[in-house]
């Protein structure tokens, strides 16, 4: 697999160009998670990174079109990017939909996956460690089955010393690494894996 996992992609996008390839590429945009922020601001600088990069956006809400669709997309565009927001409600909708399943697979397959924030704990196997981030209560269908994509055997803190999440973040530091394998990165930082590879990367400035 190769995935390129971040807290803000806007923040790190300068680590791209030697990750994969940009120009004259498309991605699968899934802003879902934001549906229930009240403030998605962030979601217009990612969609600016991926612009800079000379990436074509098509952008794809789970919770709104059509199984058929869906597949389409995700399947027919080079790379798949999810975005920032509330993980529980993002999972849920994934879930609902079938794009956690179509998301697997296409990962099996080689497809270059991008993720913001909750887009990057979504991957994980479960996502318990995150309910001391985000309120599940968003979620309600999800009925505490936190069983996520499991596309990684690690689970990505984001915005570690960040606000708003600089105490929470912590907090599920400490809870959760003697119990986990936790990979906390800052906005200023991006978990990238290819194959076996796995290394944090950070941004100059």
């Amino acid at each position: 697999m190769k995935l390129f996992l971040a807290s803000l992609f806007s923040e790190v996008v300068d680590l791209f160009p030697d990750f994969a390839e940009s120009a004259g590429k498309t991605v699968t945009f899934i802003p879902t998670a934001g549906n229930v922020e009240p403030d998605t601001s962030y979601i217009a600088d990612n969609r600016a990174a991926f612009t800079k990069l000379g990436i074509a956006i098509d952008d794809l809400d789970v919770s709104k079109e059509s199984a058929e669709t869906i597949k389409a997309k995700l399947e027919g565009n080079d790379y798949i990017y999810i975005e920032g927001g509330n993980v529980f409600y993002l999972l849920q909708e994934l879930r609902r939909s079938g794009a956690d399943k179509i998301v697997r697979a296409e990962l099996e397959k080689g497809k270059i996956y991008i993720g913001t924030s909750a887009g990057s704990c979504i991957l994980s196997k479960d996502i318990e460690f995150a309910t001391h981030m985000d309120p599940v209560e968003l979620a309600p269908d999800l009925n505490n089955d936190f069983s996520s994509i499991g596309a990684i055997d690690f689970d990505v803190v984001p915005h570690y010393g960040n606000e708003p999440f600089a105490e929470s973040s912590k907090l599920v530091v400490e809870l959760y690494s003697g119990t986990r394998n936790l990979r906390a990165i800052t906005n200023d930082q991006a978990v990238l894996v290819d194959g076996d590879k796995v290394w944090v990367a950070t941004v100059e400035r």
